[in-house]
């Protein structure tokens, strides 16, 4: 609409139609430099006109007020004023205000202790990455730099040479893995404060180490090795461990995340295992797939896991009396055991390639990413209950097969192992004597009568279609042994 010239009262403000796109002007026929500014929802008294400074002149462009708070009379009165101000020489406007100054940049340079500190918190706690990660930085930063924790981070980054000569000394007293991933971690640890303290060495003094070679370990098992192991694992005394490996072989967990499954992870309608916290922290958990086998490893452990351990067995597959109330150390001396951990991993990887399952099924069983664009199109959760399930049978049978299958000959305890039902290893476990057991394992292992008498009735409250019904039959003694 085209700018007008009227004569500014209260009734002709009143007709003015407000703009249907920009703005218009109304100008007052009265006094110059006074006018309306009229938009899509707004009318303004303004007034504009030039000011000179020292011999410069400026435009001046203000507001008065907005129309409806001043009558049309005193917004002249006071646009009146105001260009008598600008034809003074004084500018009526407001100061601007300075822009807001921006704070000084810090120059507090953080120690290794800190950096550490504030890694733990915003990268690895508030990403939900796992306990073990945060053990293995905590190792690594708090034994293998403990001299360092209270240096500056400057003094590392302007002298790269006492980096490279820790990993040497590492290197030398801890072995050449274990330095290699002490680097790794001090490296994550530099980078993550570079970025909120741009007074570091913008260069990382990781960059100054010879880093060892590195290469994955070869330590799968054959299907020949598999008869010579399994006769090892039937030795071992503690049933909860020999469960524990024997269900890391057929299930290809890794050992960390196995030993926190809890029983409330257990679905065994469905004949799922849920691994809550893997490797990548609770954004990665997963289920897995439970074959024949792997539900009897996992019904002797709900059967004997309350016995041993009254409290902890209520909560945790994998019971234990430590700290947490479930296993914590699985290794096991080579000359007891000769694989164990990621052993059985690895070997669980390789034998499904000899038991000829895909490479995509072993991806998916195995909690692996999936490369490229088209299986990334896989929805892991349809195929659960039956094809990876078929799958994980598949595996376990081969596993098994040449071991107690059909016309193999296994040793007596393997055979009564594998082959007996959770009630008669419990009813060999009742008969040692305490005293018998204190000797064999150690206090720790040792089974007092009155808490396995305790635990018996325990057990009657689990699920009857987890376990058998418990044997009414009266405990032996040893013989020899008549202490309770």
């Amino acid at each position: 609409m085209p700018d007008l010239r009227l004569p500014l009262t209260d009734k002709n403000l009143i007709g003015l139609p407000f703009a249907r796109t920009g703005q218009y002007r109304a100008r007052d026929t009265d006094l110059g430099g006074f006018f309306v500014l009229i938009g899509s929802q707004t009318k303004s008294f303004m007034i504009q006109a030039d000011l000179r400074l020292d011999g410069v002149r400026h435009s001046v462009r203000m507001k008065v007020a907005e129309v409806g708070e001043l009558s049309s009379r005193d917004a002249r009165a006071k646009a009146k004023a105001l260009l008598g101000r600008i034809a003074d020489g004084d500018d009526p406007r407001p100061p601007r205000k300075a822009p807001p100054s921006l704070p000084e940049p810090s120059t507090h340079i953080p120690t290794l202790r800190e950096a550490w500190g504030r890694f733990r918190v915003s990268h690895l706690e508030r990403k939900g990455r796992s306990g073990a990660t945060v053990r293995i930085y905590k190792d690594h930063l708090e034994r293998l730099f403990a001299d360092w924790l209270d240096w500056p981070l400057s003094k590392i980054g302007d002298e790269p040479r006492l980096l490279a000569d820790r990993h040497d000394q590492i290197s030398k007293d801890n072995g050449p893995a274990i330095a290699n991933g002490a680097m790794r971690s001090f490296r994550a640890v530099y980078n993550h404060a570079r970025k909120t303290c741009r007074a570091l060495p913008a260069e990382n003094p990781s960059l100054a180490i010879d880093w060892n070679p590195e290469k994955r370990k070869d330590t799968a098992m054959g299907v020949a090795d598999l008869p010579a192991w399994f006769a090892q694992l039937a030795q071992i005394p503690n049933p909860i461990r020999r469960e524990f490996h024997l269900l890391m072989l057929l299930s290809g967990c890794r050992p960390e995340a196995l030993k926190n499954v809890r029983v409330e992870d257990l679905n065994l309608r469905e004949r799922l295992m849920h691994i809550r916290s893997p490797k990548g922290g609770t954004d990665k958990a997963f289920d897995i797939p439970l074959s024949r086998a792997m539900l009897e490893c996992i019904f002797r452990l709900r059967r004997i896991g309350p016995v041993i351990y009254p409290q902890s067995g209520q909560v945790w597959l994998f019971p234990s009396d430590s700290p947490s109330g479930h296993m914590e150390e699985h290794k096991e001396k080579r000359t007891v055991l000769s694989h164990w951990g990621n052993d059985l991993r690895q070997t669980y990887r390789t034998l499904a390639q000899a038991a000829e399952i895909s490479e995509v099924d072993m991806h998916l069983l195995m909690n692996h990413a999936l490369p490229g664009v088209n299986p990334g199109y896989i929805t892991r959760s349809k195929l659960m209950r039956d094809h990876l399930r078929s799958a994980q049978e598949k595996l376990s049978v081969f596993l098994l097969g040449g071991i107690v299958g059909r016309g193999k000959t296994a040793p007596p305890d393997l055979t009564r192992w594998l082959n007996s039902t959770s009630r008669t290893l419990l009813d060999d476990l009742m008969a040692v004597d305490p005293d018998v057991a204190r000797l064999k394992a150690g206090p720790r292992a040792a089974m007092r009568r009155l808490e396995v008498q305790a635990a018996r009735v325990a057990v009657h409250a689990l699920p009857g279609v987890l376990i058998d019904a418990p044997s009414r039959r009266p405990r032996r003694q040893a013989a020899g042994h008549g202490r309770s």
